[in-house]
């Protein structure tokens, strides 16, 4: 008998710490904001974290930092909510997405859209610890974080809109700190829009099978089997476009030498991409957590 060695490439293993502690009413609901999956919180996280570093160049203060760190929980798990209602029909037929709670089944449209309020109201109640401009700043982003999730039925760069969408507390935090939003911070949201635009193809790769089959867009169906390449050249423009925003931001030697480190870091994600082999891409997208830890750390060194 034949048995298939092909990994499950389920975003969701059954029995994990969700299915083990919590009780069966509150599981959706974890699934559902990604508490389980919390590498999109890293990601949102640290390049937030790098700004407000650069904004205050040096440590931020506790209180901002407090402020931005639940915002971007609180705001990448309204958008995964909200990605989960739209796709609740797709899901169901993507091997990655087939056992999240929509998709399954576990909880309906209503439940999942009052879930959704609850977690849109307690990120406007943040707002109240901000200044009017950066009020109006987390506001605009609203249409992104509603419009991505259609976006793969029509465009072949959802990922550009989630690039937008996810780094938009980058610009928040120099609107907050300083009460503008300088050419060099928009270079760095740039930057983090063109990375995100390359690990999320990664991303994509692992669906793309799947995706082709339902008539869905990415990146990674735009791009085929140039994927190595385009993958690349993103990489390249996001570390080019954060060494010009550093240096308009002032960062000092120290910030050159981080960029160094994350250009060799990027490159051997490219180098070790697969486009045949969606487990790797994975473990690729994954790794991603590591370049964002290391942007925190090159604006912290930059700015002593």
């Amino acid at each position: 008998m034949n048995v298939s060695t092909r990994p499950d490439l389920s975003d969701i293993k059954l029995g994990d710490w969700v299915d083990r502690r919590l009780p069966a009413a509150l599981r959706p609901y974890t699934r559902l904001a990604r508490l389980d999956r919390p590498v999109g919180i890293w990601l949102t996280l640290f390049p937030c974290w790098a700004a407000l570093i650069q904004a205050s160049h040096g440590f931020p203060d506790i209180r901002q930092l407090a402020i931005f760190s639940l915002g971007a929980l609180l705001m990448r798990s309204a958008g995964s909510t909200v990605n989960d209602i739209a796709d609740r029909k797709f899901d169901g037929h993507v091997e990655r997405t087939r056992f999240r709670p929509l998709a399954s089944g576990q909880i309906g449209v209503p439940q999942a859209v009052l879930f959704l309020v609850a977690e849109l109201t307690l990120a406007a109640s943040l707002l109240f610890f901000l200044t009017p401009f950066t009020r109006l700043v987390a506001i605009s982003v609203l249409p992104l974080v509603f419009v991505y999730p259609l976006c793969k039925r029509f465009t072949y760069w959802p990922q550009a809109v989630l690039g937008a969408a996810f780094n938009w507390g980058m610009l928040m935090a120099w609107s907050e700190v300083t009460g503008t939003i300088p050419v060099g911070a928009a270079l760095m949201w740039l930057g983090a829009i063109a990375w995100q635009i390359g690990y999320d193809t990664v991303y994509a790769y692992v669906d793309v099978r799947d995706d082709t089959r339902l008539g869905l867009k990415s990146t990674a169906i735009l791009f085929g089997s140039r994927g190595k390449a385009c993958i690349g050249l993103f990489y390249a423009i996001a570390v080019a476009a954060w060494s010009a925003g550093g240096w308009l931001t002032g960062m000092s030697l120290p910030y050159v030498v981080g960029m160094l480190v994350i250009a060799v870091h990027l490159g051997w994600q490219t180098w070790r991409l697969d486009l045949s082999r969606p487990e790797v891409n994975y473990r690729l997208f994954l790794a991603n957590i590591l370049t964002g830890i290391l942007l925190a750390a090159a604006s912290f060194a930059g700015s002593l």
